[in-house]
């Protein structure tokens, strides 16, 4: 299984329909992630039910981030933000390419 960080190599793992382990650095996610910490993400398909509180791995405004879902707009348009309140911005599904499936 690849193992990644958050940047555009785990996203086109992703795309190409591969489940993978993406690690982290930083705070933004605690005490949900904790920095250093490997998380297994499936690739997000057109079926997949996207929902607030979910974590992603996702691009916004040209940097990906491992974030969460804070709210959901007419079921197509999803705000991200990390865990203490700071909102990255609003993306469509095609910008958002995993899941969080299991911590590890």
């Amino acid at each position: 299984m690849f193992t990644g960080k958050e940047n555009k190599i785990s996203a086109d793992h992703l795309q190409a329909g591969e489940t993978i382990i993406i690690i982290g650095f930083g705070q933004s996610m605690t005490p949900q992630l904790k920095s250093g910490q490997p998380a297994i993400i499936a690739p997000v398909t057109a079926e997949t039910l996207l929902k607030k509180g979910d974590i992603v791995f996702c691009k916004v405004s040209g940097h990906y981030y491992l974030h969460k879902i804070t709210a959901v707009r007419n079921g197509t348009t999803f705000q991200i933000s990390n865990n203490h309140g700071h909102a990255n911005g609003w993306v469509s599904k095609n910008c958002i390419y995993g899941i969080l499936i299991q911590k590890l």
